[in-house]
């Protein structure tokens, strides 16, 4: 308590209690740790969520390029550019089916597959590869299917164009992905 020297003039100051400053900035306590859980939770259910709709992406992708086959030269097996958006989708596909099957199973069960050191770091690094070998493929197919679509828009130009519209959006899918897998990578305290 502090008292002032003037006769009239009394003022009590105190400090405030440590406990309640470190209530109001969420940097502990419970509602610290409730609040932290919110947000990993939620980070984690982003990231199955975009993985579950990059695997939609690049299932539909796959399919549209499978059945792209209407004879003579409209025969997606006559491009090598098409062939390769096939095999990304297919990879994809496997990538983002079995990313969605361990986060899904991780998510409900609360028990961890796999080292969470090793899941952070493949989350990662898996995000981004299959990422850019989607935007890859995307590319290499864009300036045939822009070649063949000014001599003729047919059946088969459209569902090329289709199928790499797919794995565009596919490719944004996992490229938030990788967003958030770099986040938890990067909060991680153990690595």
């Amino acid at each position: 308590m502090a008292v002032s020297n003037d006769p009239e003039t009394k003022i009590d100051v105190q400090s405030e209690p440590a406990a309640s400053t470190e209530a109001r900035s969420g940097g502990g306590g419970i509602s610290g740790i409730l609040q932290r859980h919110r947000r990993e939770d939620l980070i984690e259910r982003g990231s199955l969520l975009m993985r579950g709709i990059a695997l939609v992406f690049s299932l539909i992708s796959f399919l549209l390029v499978a059945t792209n086959d209407h004879g003579d030269w409209k025969n997606f097996h006559n491009y090598q550019e098409y062939r390769y958006l096939l095999g990304i989708a297919i990879v994809s596909s496997l990538y983002s089916g079995i990313q969605c099957f361990r986060q899904a199973k991780e998510l409900s069960s609360n028990k961890k597959l796999i080292n969470p050191n090793t899941a952070a770091l493949f989350d990662f690094f898996g995000d981004q590869i299959v990422a850019y070998l989607l935007i890859s493929s995307a590319s290499a197919a864009i300036p045939i299917t822009n070649r063949m679509r000014e001599g003729a828009d047919n059946i088969f130009t459209d569902t090329s164009t289709a199928a790499i519209s797919m794995t565009f959006f596919a490719f944004f899918c996992l490229a938030l992905s990788a967003i958030i897998s770099g986040y938890k990578l990067s909060t991680q305290t153990y690595i």
